[in-house]
């Protein structure tokens, strides 16, 4: 699994004209799913984002998460995360996995991710989506639960 992790001050996703999803401060999550992943992949993403300490403590330090700030999470599918763009002009998208298993790994990362304890916002699955954003910093992170980066 593949995340671009950005720390935000609100964020939003509108669906045909309709918002679908909001929240406040806290994480935008774009997810990719790889044909390779699986529920440990799951568990280690979950873990990671609850416990990021990527908002600032009263010394301005980036010593606090999600758990520590009462953030939210608003976890958007991407399965653009795993283009690849070394050949050629038009990405390859055969490292992704199918839209049944990555819906079901998108899904499984969610509920794992409210069992942290963490609010959580989806984005719809399979559609064409507008996602808005207060970036806040910016901080912007690549998170990949197997050694590619």
């Amino acid at each position: 699994m593949r995340a671009v992790i950005q720390r935000v001050k609100e964020a939003k996703v509108v669906v045909a004209g309709e918002e679908v999803a909001r929240i406040g401060k806290g994480l935008l999550v774009l997810l990719g799913v790889s044909k390779e992943d699986g529920q440990e992949d799951v568990a280690y993403l979950a873990r990671k984002i609850a416990h990021l300490r990527v908002f600032e403590d009263e010394k301005g330090k980036l010593n606090l998460s999600l758990k520590d700030t009462g953030g939210a999470v608003l976890l958007v599918s991407n399965f653009t995360l795993y283009g690849d763009c070394r050949k050629g002009h038009r990405p390859s998208f055969d490292k992704a996995a199918p839209p049944e298993m990555a819906e079901r790994l998108y899904l499984a990362l969610a509920e794992e991710l409210r069992q942290n304890g963490l609010s959580v916002a989806l984005g719809k699955f399979r559609a064409r989506m507008e996602v808005f954003l207060v970036n806040d910093g910016p901080v912007t992170l690549l998170l990949d639960s197997k050694k590619n980066f």
